[in-house]
């Protein structure tokens, strides 16, 4: 075989590749779906197609998802316009066969609106039926809504990113370098408060320029983050029961012993331990407790400050000793900032460190959304994690 039938033959199978590829890729002819029923599954009492404001509409009030028939979404261009009456409506995608898990993109409107208001728009995972809005602050920006009148959204959806569009579609709105969701093509369906739809439009494989790949997260290059976890199993923690410190020969019920088992569970790509995906999800009202520790390793005895977000509540123990105990309960008056949500932002502890290593062990409860836990250094130097 001669070295030019060899890269001849490379050649040819680059070109087919690459052909393939770009086949695979082509964005497809749009697919308009007709506000009609008989395109659409839906509870009768929840949605009335109608026409409104001059177009052929569908009314979707407080009630289960409208979901639009034989439509199976992976990548491309999601198109349509939204009016508002009240609440926080939006769609669904990537929705995994169980309907378990999903991507969710959402807006916000409760009377008043306003761009400035970073909680306008929101994406967020749903993982084991849970949306996980209260673990994705960052994922929250503001945008100028038309009320009364017709809103239009686009999403751009490739691989592990998004772009949203709301009414400038020249300058995304909102912009996810990683989607959490877990599924890779699935139904779609809109649902999440009152709303007028109209004019749905869905382009597979209509990209844009927007890489498939994970994009930037700034957590990426920070090295405070604390990111490896050995985590336990989720037991029931009904309410009014609470976690003891130790003292003396007397150790709380709830503290982990030489029975607890423990997996290894790193963080994710925002540096959140994400217990939702790990441990289910938290049937609402029936409070669960688990445990998360770690080891910081120090060259010598020195105080630290720890930055943290947690959901819903969090004991904090230093080799043994309750050093901190806090509750970020959404909607109460002593939430966190900001409004209640799991952030890097809720608090701040200072971690006493011995010289050698320091097991770091934090419980966390949970009852509402998403759970999970996040913790930053203030530095790093002299040790490690």
């Amino acid at each position: 075989m001669t070295l030019t039938f060899v890269k001849t033959s490379a050649i040819l199978i680059l070109v087919t590749l690459h052909g393939i590829a770009a086949q695979a890729q082509t964005p497809r002819k749009a697919i308009n779906i007709p506000m009609e029923p008989a395109h659409w599954q839906y509870d009768t009492a929840g949605a009335e197609f109608i026409t409104y404001q001059n177009y052929k509409a569908v009314h979707i009030k407080q009630a289960p998802p409208l979901i639009p028939k034989n439509v199976q979404f992976s990548n491309g261009t999601i198109e349509f316009d939204a009016a508002f009456g009240y609440g926080f409506p939006g769609i669904t995608f990537r929705i995994s066969p169980d309907g378990r898990n999903a991507d969710h993109f959402y807006l916000r409107y409760f009377g008043t609106t306003s761009p400035h208001s970073r909680v306008t728009l929101q994406y967020s995972a749903m993982i084991d039926s849970m949306s996980l809005w209260d673990l994705t602050d960052e994922y929250q920006a503001g945008a100028a809504l038309r009320i009364p009148g017709w809103n239009h959204v686009r999403l751009v959806i490739s691989g592990k990113q998004m772009r949203a569009y709301v009414n400038d579609m020249t300058r995304p709105a909102l912009i996810v370098p990683a989607l959490e969701g877990s599924s890779e093509s699935g139904r779609i369906a809109f649902s999440g408060g009152e709303i007028y739809l109209a004019n749905l439009v869905i382009t597979p494989n209509a990209v844009e320029d927007l890489s498939p790949v994970k994009g930037y997260v700034s957590a990426y290059n920070d090295t405070r983050y604390l990111r490896n976890w050995q985590v336990s199993k989720a037991f029931p923690f009904p309410f009014g029961q609470d976690v003891a410190p130790r003292f003396r020969n007397q150790v709380s019920p709830h503290y982990p012993d030489s029975t607890t088992t423990w997996t290894p569970s790193v963080t994710e790509d925002r540096g959140i331990l994400n217990l939702t995906r790990a441990l289910g999800a938290t049937d609402f009202r029936n409070r669960r407790l688990a445990w998360a520790k770690t080891v910081i390793e120090s060259d010598s005895t020195q105080d630290r400050l720890l930055h943290m977000g947690f959901s819903d509540e969090m004991w904090l123990f230093v080799n043994g000793e309750l050093v901190h105990v806090d509750k970020n309960h959404f909607g109460t008056p002593g939430q966190k900032f900001p409004q209640g949500r799991c952030t890097i932002e809720n608090t701040v502890v200072k971690l006493p460190l011995k010289k050698g290593k320091n097991e770091i062990l934090v419980g966390l409860s949970n009852y509402f959304y998403g759970w999970g836990l996040i913790a930053r250094l203030d530095a790093t130097d002299g040790l490690r994690l």
